[in-house]
């Protein structure tokens, strides 16, 4: 088989990069070793930043989006009972849509569909081949059958245990890792959200996050230990676990019921550098990782596919290789800001093990600072809304 962009991994980078691909005219293989079914089955954030939500309209997967997500304005900060909204789209004229990224992976996988699109589900023992070559290749088996995808390009979008990144030779690659020392356990339920916006929780007991997927659906995250046994918590525990840690008219508010999904997630930040190397490059988590504290995840692939397809269409429409060799350079500049703002906030809501009272602190002073400071509050918008790709 022959194509012009091999791309590995049918999550959101994957999908996104193929469709705005096909748009323009390039052709396109997508290889994803799990089922469409599994795919769909994985619950993840879905605070969509405006340069994400304008790629899904251009990509001509945004109606749904447009009809169903939640447009939100602001967010509230809360340490102990004291909370304090922050007005994102005052300070900067930008605002944030809530839409799951489940149904937004259903949506690509819809335009993909209406295009004829050439994904391949369950590729077994997928490989890269000749990456130093301007004639790179895909294999692959399914149905114990091999297949080889000869292409121009490709794109590493099979997130952090990919093949793609480990492709690239240990004498290039260089890693930057974090490792937090705690993790967050999520739930999903069908109950009405405690507020209108998101709150972030600074509170003795550990931090939380207030949540929703729709008015009638939300999500709640509670910091736990870094090793946690999710099958020790009932729904119950989670819920009495919440309700400690919200402000008092909040914790008022909270109504609950059954969870329909619940999971556990270490945090970390990873950064690999440079994510190219010859005509294999990286997108999304196969590049880097943040903490979910900033609502980065999502947004910050989409950006390395805004990159990405405007460097391989600039590429195929006027012959100019430029984009593409500084594809690196871009995209890092932009996830090292992202990086560090997911850092810091995750810095200064978490109980951290062994806490000094020092540290506490200054975790205080730092949220009130925030709290009471116009110009804290504009950095903050700036960075939480996404800056411009």
């Amino acid at each position: 088989m022959r194509t012009q962009v091999g791309i590995i991994g049918s999550g959101p980078a994957g999908l996104l990069l193929s469709q705005l691909l096909d748009l323009q005219g390039i052709e396109s293989v997508v290889l994803e070793r799990r089922s469409q079914a599994y795919v769909l089955s994985r619950v993840r954030a879905g605070v969509l930043e405006e340069g994400t939500v304008a790629m899904l309209r251009q990509a001509q997967a945004g109606e749904r989006m447009d009809r169903e997500g939640l447009v939100h304005e602001g967010l509230d900060i809360a340490i102990g009972d004291r909370r304090h909204r922050i007005d994102l789209k005052k300070h900067t004229g930008k605002t944030l849509m809530f839409y799951g990224q489940t149904e937004l992976t259903k949506d690509l996988m819809d335009a993909r569909e209406a295009l004829n699109a050439q994904i391949v589900y369950e590729a077994k023992n997928v490989s890269i081949e000749d990456l130093d070559s301007k004639t790179p290749k895909l294999r692959y088996e399914k149905n114990d059958k091999k297949y080889e995808v000869v292409c121009d390009f490709i794109a590493g979008c099979d997130g952090f245990h990919g093949i793609s990144r480990r492709s690239i030779p240990e004498t290039v690659l260089k890693t930057h890792e974090q490792v937090y020392p705690f993790s967050w356990l999520g739930i999903l339920s069908e109950t009405r959200p405690v507020s209108d916006e998101v709150i972030y929780v600074n509170n003795w007991h550990g931090f939380a996050l207030c949540s929703m997927r729709s008015m009638t659906r939300s999500r709640y995250y509670i910091q736990c230990a870094f090793d946690e046994d999710l099958e020790k918590w009932t729904d119950d525990r989670f819920w009495d676990a919440l309700r400690t840690r919200l402000p008092r008219d909040a914790a008022e508010l909270l109504e609950v019921g059954p969870s329909i999904e619940k999971s556990i997630a270490p945090l970390r930040s990873f950064v690999a550098e440079p994510i190219q190397h010859g005509r294999l490059f990286l997108a999304g988590d196969a590049a880097h990782i943040v903490p979910p504290t900033g609502a980065k995840g999502l947004n910050l692939a989409a950006s390395d596919v805004h990159y990405l397809s405007n460097a391989l269409v600039t590429f195929y429409m006027d012959k100019d290789m430029g984009l593409l060799e500084s594809y690196s350079h871009k995209c890092l500049k932009r996830v090292w800001q992202a990086e560090r703002f997911s850092w810091w906030l995750t810095s200064i809501l978490h109980r951290f093990p062994d806490q000094s009272s020092f540290n506490r602190s200054i975790q205080v002073a730092e949220l009130d600072h925030l709290m009471e400071s116009d110009t804290a509050q504009a950095a903050f918008a700036e960075n939480y809304v996404g800056l411009p790709f």
